[in-house]
């Protein structure tokens, strides 16, 4: 990050989709740390999560996905997605998701996240949404920590979801956009 003032948060690039990977892989590398098998995270790269923003960039309106950035000057240091819920028990016309919020390690406790959060929130509430959504690793306190702080409350939901070929058990949580 370059020092002395804050990166501009604005919506991604097809672009932007490269360096994106990268902060996407980097993040995951940092953050889950202990909280996922080692040899899993070691073996991630961004090569292989490029063709998927590739797609989401190309294609802006799959399945009401925004994607907002955080660019420092001099590359992208984090990155937030977000659209209307994908979960089977809400309502895809009242309640927005934010799917995806991560940063570059040097970014890490910057601010940037909160920056990006906020940014994500604005534009879902601008969209007319009521409430939004999220889920987080049931074992990142870190994460869990920083979205109460942003007033986010576990809801209750739970899920185990399975496509890194192991178990994580995620929860969910809401807030009101409104009042």
């Amino acid at each position: 990050m370059t020092a002395g003032r804050p990166p501009l948060i604005r919506p991604a690039t097809a672009h932007d989709a490269e360096r994106i990977a990268e902060v996407h892989v980097r993040s995951w590398q940092a953050a889950y740390r202990g909280l996922m098998p080692q040899e899993y995270l070691d073996a991630l790269e961004p090569a292989d999560r490029l063709p998927r923003w590739q797609q989401l960039l190309t294609n802006p309106d799959l399945a009401g996905n925004e994607v907002l950035v955080a660019d420092d000057g001099d590359s992208i240091c984090g990155f937030a997605s977000f659209g209307p819920t994908r979960d089977a028990d809400g309502d895809a016309s009242r309640t927005g998701e934010v799917r995806a919020i991560y940063l570059a390690p040097g970014a890490m406790g910057q601010g940037v996240g909160r920056r990006l959060l906020a940014a994500s929130v604005d534009r879902l509430v601008r969209a007319g949404f009521e409430q939004v959504t999220l889920w987080v690793l049931d074992t990142n306190a870190r994460a869990r920590r920083f979205y109460e702080i942003a007033g986010f409350r576990a809801d209750g939901a739970v899920q185990a979801d399975h496509r890194t070929g192991f178990r994580l058990d995620e929860v969910r949580y809401r807030r009101p956009l409104s009042g």
